[in-house]
């Protein structure tokens, strides 16, 4: 029996959003009036294999990854949740599918991401070029993951090319198709273009979803009545004022804002993502007397103290205390590189003796791994390590009330993980591999992690 697919009739759908389309702005979005909302594209390998753990504080549900929350959901928004996955691989993209199959109505494969972080591991638009693997990929998914599957891509500048590329896709048992109307190599600076959707819609029979350039409410009538798109998805306007969803207009921006950090305070979430998507709200008015206290925010609290809600943080905080739950919104869950550095220096000197013929490890080989791993981790701060293939989407905490009959978990997850893409210097960054010469004659491996830099 072919699962239910979602009602995407005049739909209104929050767009894929790396870092900033996780829980609380999907939550406001819902709040707000849209119809479905996607995850932030997650990659394969970041979720597979992942712990599913319930939340007692909030109801979320966390997939983690050595105690970092990777995806973040909840229950109400489950009915109209499509979860992105980023992959290259058809067996790594059913695994990841069937990991998160019970909190999510839909599968995506995100066919048309353009960034490099993508494109070099062969995801996102990459695949356009490789359609049997694109296909293949699909075909995988609909047949044994069990739920609706999807897929999100970009055109050709060859009409012809674009059109033979959607049928394959819809051959494949898909149930709706997105389009972003941009060729790979155009940027959000550059128009759209409008008029290559009817020719997409009048190729196939599914529902075709429309994305680009929606700015306003009003845009979409008027893209659907262009192209006759069965729905309109919303990135950038919805990332600006998420109240774009609303029929009577967007509210106010600092409404959105203090509702926004509402919805972080009630659910953990991480103060680096927190401040990350507010900075994004303001990227249009930086001359804004709260942008500059904004960017120089430290924590938490500090966010809430550029907007004076730090008596609503201190509410908070009491009831959370009164109940045993955690308070720590600052905290980044990775303490990767000061532990796995410990552990390398132990390593290196239990080398050293074991070594009977050469020379045992002294203090000062010892002392050589920790200021190469240092000196690695500057590095990475400075962002000459951009590009992992292991990287893994950020998702970050938020949450609604707590659902009764909600299983409850006897531990709190962290509420940021890695990304998968080039991260922002408030976002903890993935292990990478470094070899370190230690002695003359022994070379020690040593596996490090960015410390996480202060937002």
């Amino acid at each position: 029996m072919s699962p239910q697919s979602l009602n995407y009739t005049d739909a209104a759908i929050l767009a894929p959003m790396v870092r900033i389309g996780t829980l609380p702005v999907r939550l406001m979005a819902l709040d707000y009036g849209a119809d479905l909302v996607y995850t932030p594209e997650v990659v394969d390998r970041g979720i597979v294999g992942c712990e599913r753990v319930v939340n007692e504080d909030n109801g979320t549900i966390d997939y983690l990854s050595k105690g970092v929350s990777i995806f973040r959901t909840h229950p109400s928004e489950k009915s109209k949740l499509v979860f992105q996955i980023g992959s290259a691989n058809a067996d790594l993209a059913l695994q990841a599918a069937l990991t998160v199959a019970q909190d999510v109505s839909t599968i995506d494969l995100n066919c048309g991401c353009p960034k490099r972080f993508s494109i070099h591991g062969g995801m996102g638009a990459a695949l356009m070029e490789e359609p049997e693997k694109l296909c293949g990929i699909l075909k995988n998914l609909v047949d044994n993951c069990g739920l609706p599957v999807t897929c999100k891509i970009r055109i050709f500048p060859d009409r012809e090319r674009t059109l033979k590329l959607v049928k394959m896709i819809e051959a494949t048992g898909i149930k709706a198709l997105a389009v972003h109307c941009r060729y790979r190599d155009e940027r959000p600076r550059e128009p759209g273009h409008w008029d290559r959707f009817k020719e997409i819609v009048d190729a196939v029979s599914i529902p075709v979803i429309a994305n680009g350039d929606i700015k306003e409410f009003a845009d979409m009538a008027r893209i659907r009545e262009l192209s006759g798109c069965t729905g309109v998805m919303i990135a950038r306007g919805a990332e600006a004022n998420v109240s774009i969803f609303r029929k009577e207009g967007r509210l106010p921006l600092m409404d959105i804002v203090r509702h926004y950090i509402r919805r972080c305070l009630e659910t953990r979430n991480h103060h680096a993502n927190t401040k990350y998507c507010v900075m994004q709200m303001f990227i249009e008015d930086t001359k804004s007397p709260y942008y500059r206290p904004l960017c120089d925010a430290k924590s938490f609290r500090a966010v809430c103290k550029v907007f004076e809600m730090e008596g609503e943080l201190d509410a908070w905080v009491k009831k959370q205390e009164e109940h045993g739950w955690p308070t720590d919104l600052d905290s980044a869950p990775r303490k990767a590189a000061e532990s796995k550095e410990k552990d390398a220096k132990a390593m290196a000197a239990a080398n050293g003796k074991a070594n009977g013929k050469g020379k045992n490890t002294t203090t000062a080989d010892v002392k050589m791994v920790e200021v190469v791993a240092e000196s690695t981790l500057g590095k990475r701060k400075q962002g000459d390590l951009k590009d992992e293939a292991a990287a893994v989407v950020v998702s970050t905490s938020a949450s609604v009330e707590v659902v009764e009959g909600t299983p409850v978990a006897k531990k709190h997850a962290a509420g940021d993980g890695a990304s998968s893409q080039p991260t922002p210097a408030d976002t903890p960054q993935p292990d990478v591999e470094i070899e370190v010469e230690v002695t003359t004659t022994t070379t020690t491996t040593v596996t490090t992690a960015t410390s996480p830099p202060l937002a």
